[in-house]
Order: structure tokens, then C-alpha cells, then sequence
């Protein structure tokens, strides 16, 4: 019985994104049309939850505007808070902010560069304990544009990490894969 259900889920899973390649691109801006700064601004961002031995609330909310009509850019900011009962000390919040980049390759698919700047509490092996620090990354990657609605659509990112350190970056993998909303 499994096997039918793994058919099933593959089957509308081939569906959707046979639907989804089908249509249109994030928004059309026209370069002789005079400039309308209402349709080039879009937001968004990502929400996340994770509840159990680890928890895990994830707020990322982003702003940008088209400055072409493959080329965007924008602003975003992050908030999360941490629980892991697996350790003493180990609940808090994190903070910070990015600035990005987006250029359309082709109408769903984009590249991505990202730097973003996050405040935590890391672990200092040297000093036994936990301290309040900055940590910077340097996101590069590309991401599929699945659109719905006139404006809307849901973006799927593949990033890595090119400042990522075993021992003082905030994500534990240099990879980061990103689901998120614009509108």
C-alpha cells in the first residue's frame, strides 16, 4: 500500500510542477513605460516554526524593488528565537539583517547573492561560555520562482555560505536552502 501512495504524491508532485513551469514570471516591467515605483516594490519573507525538543520561531520578513525587469534588489531583516532542552544555556534570540540581490536568468530561474549580518549568543570554547556576537555570511546561490496570483508567488533558494567556519558561523553547514513568500 505504500507504494501506491508513493506514486501518487510522485504523480502530483510531477503535476504541480508541470503547472508551475507553465506560468508566467514574477512581474513584467516594461522599459519604456515611465517608472511606477509601485509595481517594481515587492514583499515577503519566510516564517518558520519548530516545536519540540528543539524549538525554533523563525520571523524573516523582506522588502525589495525591481530595478529592471530581471534585475532586483532589497532589504530584509531576521528574528529567532532557540530552545534546545538537549543543553543548559542553550535558549535565546537571534537578530540581524541582509541586503540581496536577484538577477532572472531565465523567467523561474534566478541567481542569488546575499550578505547578511546575524547577532547571537555563540559558545566560546576558549572562555567556557556564552557571548553575544555579530557573525557575517556571504550567500551565493540560485532559486526557482514558483508564481501565483498577479503579483504573488513562492521562492525556493539554494545558497552557499562563501564566509562559512566550522567553529564561528552561525549556520552549522555552509548550504542554506530557503522557502519563502513575496507579494
Amino acid at each position: 500500500m505504500w507504494w501506491l501512495k508513493n506514486k501518487l504524491l510522485v504523480f502530483f508532485l510531477l503535476l504541480n510542477f508541470g503547472i508551475v513551469l507553465s506560468a508566467s514570471a514574477q512581474r513584467e516591467i516594461d522599459p519604456e513605460v515611465e517608472f511606477n515605483l509601485k509595481d517594481r516594490i515587492y514583499y515577503g519573507g519566510s516564517l518558520g516554526l519548530q516545536l519540540g525538543t528543539v524549538t525554533l520561531i523563525d520571523l524573516s520578513p523582506l522588502a525589495g524593488m525591481m530595478l529592471s525587469s530581471k534585475f532586483s534588489t532589497g532589504l530584509g531583516a531576521t528574528y529567532q528565537y532557540y530552545q534546545d532542552n538537549r543543553f543548559q544555556g542553550s535558549e535565546g534570540s537571534s537578530f540581524g539583517g541582509r541586503v540581496f540581490g536577484r538577477y532572472n536568468v531565465l523567467p523561474n530561474i534566478f541567481a542569488y547573492t546575499e550578505v547578511e549580518s546575524i547577532n547571537w549568543n555563540a559558545y566560546k570554547y576558549a572562555q567556557d561560555k556564552f557571548q553575544r556576537t555579530w557573525t557575517e555570511a556571504f550567500f551565493v546561490g540560485v532559486g526557482y520562482f514558483a508564481p501565483f496570483g498577479a503579483r504573488g508567488g513562492a521562492n525556493f533558494t539554494f545558497l552557499y555560505n562563501l564566509r562559512h567556519s566550522n567553529l564561528g558561523s552561525y549556520y552549522s553547514e555552509p548550504y542554506l536552502i530557503r522557502v519563502g513568500f513575496v507579494f
